[in-house]
């Protein structure tokens, strides 16, 4: 990652506004782009902006903009749908036909000073929030599309393996929907303590997890299991935490382009797999949900300046500082 000069952004036009970008969160996909050179089956079209978790302020409005004017806050959804195809027009936008992300496939992302999307894109945040805080609006997006997707009943038992970002905001969001049990695993201490903070009500090594729900639910197994970690023996954990026929939800992405699966534990079972693409138009409630501190914002650890977003990527790869969540801040 270097800091360079581009050229001046262009002026928005008609349905367009251009965002000043205060500050840009750094997602575990980032790290994949950063680390790995792609995702998946997916390479890297260098040279590449990264950044899809932004926060800022409109400059500049184009022409038939009417609800949003300049000096307004907003956070960016990064998805640029067409609004038309039989996705978008069903409610499940994530799956646009011909979306394109911003951050991936030639599509620059958002550790930029300035960026003109459009007005669709803008969604607006209240002043209560800082723009640090507002990063989280996009990841938190993603988990309530997951819910969307597996509702909670009261008295769930939910079991999630990587306490990363993604890991212990499905955490909170567990806690907020009436969980009664939510156990978390992840390999480092200080992202065990922080997962606690965020909502969990029990957080271990993984080769604790499962014996861990177990006893928590007399052998019965969790009603929801959510691997947030993409790894052999995450899955394997999850699996063998679960209950029959429970529900078991990949959100993690995995580093290897074929990542085995027990299929033999899960069809045991009779598991329900499910995976997630993104989140679906789900802004306005992880906005509010963080405003009124249904969900916390404990996991911002660190801020460092664009110039620094190379060191920043350093310090998540590694896990050193204690850090949880990194914000880039830009203007």
């Amino acid at each position: 990652m270097e800091l360079v000069e581009v050229p001046e952004e262009r002026e928005p036009e008609a349905g367009e506004v251009m965002v000043k970008i205060c500050s840009c969160g750094i997602c575990g996909s980032d790290l994949h782009w950063w680390g790995e050179g792609g995702v998946g089956e997916r390479k890297a079209p260098y040279p590449m902006v990264l950044g899809h978790e932004p926060a800022g302020e409109i400059v500049a409005v184009g022409r038939g903009v009417t609800h949003l004017r300049s000096g307004d806050r907003v956070a960016i959804e990064p998805a640029l749908t067409c609004g038309k195809c039989e996705f978008c027009t069903s409610g499940r936008a994530n799956l646009c036909l011909t979306s394109r992300f911003m951050s991936s496939g030639g599509i620059w992302g958002l550790f930029r000073e300035y960026a003109t999307i459009p007005v669709a894109n803008a969604d607006p945040i209240p002043d209560s929030l800082t723009y640090d805080q507002a990063t989280l609006i996009e990841p938190l997006s993603v988990i309530l599309h997951l819910y969307e997707l597996h509702p909670l009943n009261p008295g769930d038992v939910v079991a999630i393996t990587g306490s990363g970002p993604i890991g212990m905001l499905a955490a909170a969001v567990a806690r907020a929907r009436g969980a009664s049990q939510i156990v978390i695993a992840d390999p480092r201490p200080h992202r065990r303590e922080m997962a606690v903070k965020m909502g969990a009500t029990a957080a271990v090594e993984l080769d604790r997890f499962v014996s861990t729900v177990l006893d928590l639910t007399r052998g019965r197994g969790a009603d929801l299991v959510i691997d947030a970690a993409a790894k052999r023996d995450s899955l394997r954990a999850c699996f063998g935490a679960a209950r029959k026929a429970a529900e078991c939800i990949l959100i993690g992405i995995p580093s290897e382009s074929n990542l085995p699966v027990d299929l033999h534990t899960a069809m045991a079972k009779e598991l329900r797999i499910q995976t997630i693409f993104r989140s679906n138009h789900n802004a306005a409630e992880a906005t509010a949900m963080l405003a009124n501190a249904t969900i916390s914002h404990q996991l911002l650890t660190h801020r460092l300046p664009l110039a620094q977003t190379q060191a920043a990527f350093e310090m998540l790869e590694g896990y050193h500082d204690g850090c949880g969540k990194i914000v880039i801040g830009i203007n």
